[in-house]
């Protein structure tokens, strides 16, 4: 994560950062997503039978996809000085448009839209993230995720 100063968070609307790291999505991963979330779909953990889908193997829940956002963040976040606690705030937008399979690689890319002073030592971030999946020209999903940070 880039830390910034207060006072300069204005500054950073519309900042890009670099693209994340690679992050391989793996079978194992795919199968406890699906235990997790109770959603055992045969095109997510089934070989076999997601063989003979359009797909041709299984893939990633999207959501799957989207909770990665979470690990990329590390990568592509800012924080503010004096940063106390940060929270997930939701999402303006989301959407799926690429299956991710199975041992694909993907990666985020992250523009900050706006950062705002909501109430005192509040201040809400807008993210235009992008999932990329190697070799594809088309995203596995973009979303505008918004977050919260108390500062002291």
């Amino acid at each position: 994560m880039k830390t910034i100063k207060r006072d300069e968070v204005s500054q950073y609307a519309g900042y890009e950062s670099a693209p994340t790291d690679w992050f391989d999505v793996k079978q194992e991963q795919i199968n406890q997503f699906a235990d997790c979330t109770l959603d055992h779909q045969f095109i997510h953990i089934d070989p076999a039978k997601a063989k003979e889908t359009p797909f041709g193997t299984t893939i990633a829940h999207g959501f799957l996809s989207l909770s990665m956002l979470s690990h990329f963040s590390e990568q592509f976040g800012l924080v503010i000085e004096g940063t106390y606690m940060g929270v997930n705030y939701g999402f303006d937008s989301v959407r799926f448009i690429s299956p991710v399979k199975v041992n694909s690689r993907i990666r985020a890319h992250a523009k900050t839209l706006e950062i705002i002073e909501k109430n005192p030592g509040q201040f809400m971030s807008k993210t235009e993230v992008t999932v990329e999946i190697e070799g594809e020209d088309k995203p596995a999903l973009k979303a505008v995720w918004i977050g919260m940070q108390m500062v002291a």
